[in-house]
């Protein structure tokens, strides 16, 4: 039950947010300070770039979601963005440094043409705004929980804090707000894991477990009888399957190396040493608060049953089990451990900062979107407005049409079909971006334009083929190797040409 105490803290988050957001501004006087931090940004800045942004709420509310029911295999989402920043820390920041472009299709514009980069910005852009779309999702449900609004409400709040976290300062303001929230996220990880560890630690919740639902109706109705079963379900990285959770890693680390918000912090950096060492910096501090997510879940599931179990329990003329609060849906689980678990003040402040982790995702991808819609689209155009005070004034107005436009398809559109796109986002920019991005980087003046065209709609075109006829498989990966075959073919087509 939410109180005055828990709301104070929520609303000290928000004003702290807010805070950082305009004081950012006052470090912005040009567009490149805006989209790249004017290649000034220390360590932590390009860390807390990345972090604010990848760290949304997938990886906290959404972690402990899914060790609700499968354990372990939470991590992966945490795990795979882990991997992804330290790849791109490692193999991807000095060469996207040193390609002279300040976008992910400015670097495929100048190796491929002009005509390459307007389809991949077109599809990449298209891909994010999904992403952005998903995010304004789940902080206007968040919001709405929080706080006695209306979704209308709660949509218009969400837009507004996030144009606070990234419009006034761009890069600066997504990367002081991403640093900000990171201290917040790990104070209220490190206190959670510990409330969870004092109430029962591993081998207890372990025993809980078994108790729980091995034999038992609730047991049952989630297809678990035996105490193997649950230990194989809750202690296994792949209890959904490998190729499902693998899968699900990959993607994630695909999705880290070919979306142009994660690239943008690298061009931020002051130096290839700096840029490299936030990416790395990222790549270490991601993982363990997935950690954090899966003690909570977990521990969650030994006192929590969900309305849908009930119904289920009692439509099998079962007894349902006592000592149990009922969840109305397992998105609840982080917020409810919050609000059952941890002192009100305490519990107004991670709510607060969970708040802030959605909206920092939204926020750090709708700069993103407009970085690429100014840069790679309209400044293709119109390259008179490179360099001047209008292009800072056109990314943040692309910002906040891009929010707005997020907020209406989202009054418009069934949650349930927004959240059914995920994949699809992540499979659009991937597949735009991965295979001719690294040839770009590494086979320059190998391959034909033609060819890059071709990768560039086959890629998409297989995602959304795979997805239409839903593929029992990721598409994505499908579609990653449709493209790398499209561009190895133009390798070869290349070298016959010139040893001719």
């Amino acid at each position: 039950m939410m109180t005055g105490v828990h709301y104070i803290g929520v609303i000290a988050v928000l004003a702290l947010i807010a805070f950082v957001g305009t004081f950012s501004g006052k470090k912005v006087s040009n567009a490149s300070d805006f989209s790249t931090g004017g290649g000034k940004a220390g360590t932590w800045i390009v860390a807390g770039t990345i972090m604010g942004t990848l760290m949304s709420g997938q990886a906290t509310i959404g972690t402990a979601q899914l060790a609700f029911n499968f354990g372990l295999s939470a991590w992966w989402f945490t795990l795979g963005s882990g991997i992804g920043c330290l790849l791109l820390g490692a193999v991807y920041a000095a060469p996207l440094r040193n390609s002279g472009s300040t976008t992910l299709l400015g670097v495929i514009s100048t190796e491929y043409g002009h005509m390459a980069g307007y389809i991949g910005s077109i599809l990449s852009s298209l891909g994010i705004f999904i992403s952005v779309l998903a995010q304004v999702v789940s902080a206007t449900a968040m919001i709405s929980v929080i706080f006695p609004v209306s979704i209308p409400v709660a949509g218009l709040i969400s837009i507004v804090i996030m144009a606070f976290y990234v419009i006034f300062g761009g890069v600066w303001g997504a990367g002081m707000g991403g640093v900000v929230k990171l201290i917040l996220l790990y104070m209220v990880s490190i206190i959670g894991w510990i409330i969870v560890w004092r109430i029962a630690g591993p081998s207890e919740m372990i025993s809980n477990l078994k108790t729980l639902l091995s034999g038992t109706p609730l047991g049952s109705v989630n297809g678990l009888e035996t105490s193997t079963e649950v230990v194989h379900q809750y202690m296994n990285l792949t209890a959904r399957g490998a190729m499902k959770d693998i899968g699900s890693g990959l993607s994630l680390i695909l999705g880290v190396l070919s979306t142009q918000t994660y690239s943008q912090a690298i061009w931020a950096g002051s130096s290839n040493q700096v840029a490299r060492k936030g990416a790395l910096l990222s790549a270490l501090m991601i993982p363990p608060v997935g950690i954090a997510g899966i003690f909570i879940g977990i521990f969650m599931r030994t006192h929590c049953i969900t309305t849908a179990e009930i119904q289920a329990i009692l439509a099998a003329g079962q007894a349902v089990p006592a000592g149990l609060f009922e969840l109305t849906n397992t998105a609840q689980v982080f917020p409810a451990f919050v609000i059952h678990y941890m002192p009100r003040l305490l519990g107004g402040i991670t709510l607060g900062t969970l708040l802030i982790t959605v909206v920092g995702g939204g926020s750090g991808l709708s700069l993103g979107v407009a970085t690429i819609i100014v840069q790679d689209l309209i400044e293709k155009r119109f390259q008179v407005l490179k360099g001047t005070k209008m292009e800072l004034t056109l990314i943040r107005g692309t910002i906040a049409m891009v929010l707005l436009l997020s907020v209406v398809v989202m009054l418009s559109t069934q949650s349930t079909f927004i959240n059914d796109l995920g994949f699809l986002s992540m499979g659009l920019r991937a597949s735009v971006i991965f295979i001719p991005t690294g040839c770009a980087l590494w086979l320059k003046g190998k391959i034909g334009s033609v060819w890059a065209r071709t990768a560039i709609i086959a890629g998409p075109l297989t995602v959304i083929v795979g997805n239409l006829l839903k593929w029992s498989f990721n598409p994505l990966f499908i579609s990653i190797g449709v493209c790398l075959i499209v561009m190895m073919m133009g390798l070869v087509a290349n070298r016959r040409r010139t040893s001719v």
